[in-house]
């Protein structure tokens, strides 16, 4: 049995398995979560449909059968939808409050008792630079990380006393399937071809203009949960690139 083991959702790709992969390297177990998981990637696979109360359970059950403790919870499954305000389809809204908001809360609920028991519980949420500021046609995705950073504030008051720490990540645009996903919904809300998105509106907020790799994110996730990350709770860790610097 590893010595620490942690559950990171979104697992099959993107930000969730390099952070997988990551901390699988650095020793731990890792429960790698997602709707249809990677056989082939790091860590134990876990299928679940996060958006659901059984699935987010399930996925802290399994980690608990697994490994016989939880360390860690890194919540991280998302996507994404881009459409005007007057055209955003409710079912979608709920859709996507339901994976990046409700499942992070339903996760630390079911997982905050291991956590206290580890003596050194981290809840390391991949939020966003969108949970720091707003970009239009993504009313769902910017209300969901505003709000996920509210929850880890919360966690960080309420795991003071019980040696938990809480800490969001808010990266730029990584690249990731869901960056590259965007394109064409982008191409089509703002009026200029899939050639100009990357360039004139997916980079548009960054200083630097490029894409943050994945291992990068993976990397600070990494020093969060070590013990040069034991003075951060409550509060964004933010690798923008100089987006909200403006």
């Amino acid at each position: 049995m590893p010595e620490r083991s942690a559950i990171v959702t979104g697992a099959a790709g993107g930000i969730g398995r390099a952070i997988a992969g990551r901390l699988s390297r650095d020793g731990w177990g890792v429960l790698a979560v997602d709707l249809e998981p990677a056989e082939d990637g790091p860590g134990e696979p876990y299928a679940a449909d996060l958006t659901t109360r059984e699935g987010n359970r399930g996925a802290v059950d399994a980690a608990l059968d697994a490994f016989g403790r939880i360390d860690a919870v890194i919540p991280n499954a998302g996507f994404q939808h881009v459409a005007p305000i007057g055209e955003f389809p409710e079912d979608r809204w709920d859709g996507l409050i339901a994976l990046l908001l409700t499942s992070p809360f339903l996760l630390a609920r079911y997982a905050w008792e291991h956590l206290a028991k580890s003596g050194d519980g981290r809840y390391v949420a991949i939020a966003s630079a969108h949970a720091l500021a707003a970009s239009p046609y993504k009313a769902a995705y910017v209300s969901a990380k505003h709000g996920v950073l509210g929850l880890v504030r919360t966690l960080a008051l309420e795991g003071a006393e019980h040696g938990i720490l809480a800490s969001a990540v808010c990266p730029g645009f990584v690249r990731t399937p869901l960056v590259e996903g965007q394109l064409a919904d982008q191409a089509k809300s703002h009026g200029v071809s899939e050639e100009k998105v990357l360039e004139d509106v997916i980079l548009a907020p960054h200083a630097v203009k490029r894409l943050i790799e994945p291992d990068e994110v993976a990397g600070v996730v990494a020093f969060l949960l070590g013990p040069e990350g034991r003075a951060f709770t409550g509060a964004p860790v933010t690798m923008d690139l100089g987006w909200t610097a403006r």
